[in-house]
């Protein structure tokens, strides 16, 4: 997705406020290398597969909206799919998309391992993308979905990531794009203030970006808001359609 780091995929701990944020990557010594549940893997999908504990509490909120904004929609290209466990559940509960997962080439591992345990059809192999490179699929889209990721970006790269949007969605097309926002210059609440330090501790180019600047980003490159959704532990899930 982006050179430089992604949820999921970062060499980082968590901090005390990740369990409260939910925002914390993944990572490291706090990653699972099996499913959760207790359920079998394979000798490959134990040794690639990673697990997120934040991806298994948003994805049903998650859900619950994009089940909407992606009724009348076929192709969703993700951005950053970390894990690949937001692929895997979404394709699964919506098995009228063929969802497209995308990431950096170094994490398709983890994406590929949770798609071959699942079995399912409409999960396609990852694609690389870092959206800095400026190459982009050349598939027919009609959605985008993101999480977490516009906060780990540096700005430039979440210009670029705008950008290519605009190029590449279809018109009418319907993009969600979940995580941490600040409203009026100010964070929504103390835990997103601790959050958004601890980010910038590890690259000062990172942190929780104003909903003000993501929207003059989308209205620039053709994009309307159509919905800003409240999500639990201080997150939105935000939604455009392509003009």
């Amino acid at each position: 997705m982006l050179q430089g780091g992604r949820p999921g995929f970062l060499p980082i701990e968590r901090t005390p406020d990740s369990r409260e944020n939910h925002n914390i990557p993944t990572s490291g010594k706090d990653v699972l290398l099996t499913s959760p549940g207790g359920r079998k893997a394979g000798v490959h999908q134990q040794t690639m597969k990673q697990y997120s504990q934040a991806c298994e509490e948003n994805r049903e909120p998650i859900l619950t909206v994009i089940r909407q904004v992606f009724a009348n929609t076929h192709n969703v290209l993700e951005i950053g799919s970390g894990t690949g466990q937001h692929a895997v559940y979404f394709a699964r509960q919506l098995p009228h998309l063929t969802w497209q997962p995308t990431d950096l080439a170094e994490n398709h591992a983890s994406i590929q391992a949770w798609r071959e345990e699942s079995g399912l059809e409409n999960v396609l192999p990852p694609i690389d993308l870092d959206v800095t490179a400026g190459t982009w699929p050349t598939g027919i889209y009609d959605g985008l979905f993101s999480a977490n990721t516009t906060h780990i970006m540096s700005l430039e790269a979440v210009q670029s990531l705008f950008s290519g949007m605009g190029n590449l969605l279809q018109t009418g097309a319907h993009c969600c794009l979940y995580g941490p926002f600040n409203y009026d210059g100010a964070f929504t609440s103390d835990s997103n203030e601790r959050f958004d330090s601890w980010l910038k501790q590890r690259d000062p180019a990172s942190g929780i970006r104003d909903f003000e600047v993501i929207a003059e980003l989308a209205d620039a490159n053709g994009f309307i808001l159509q919905d800003d959704n409240d999500m639990p532990v201080n997150n939105r899930l935000l939604v455009w359609q392509k003009v």
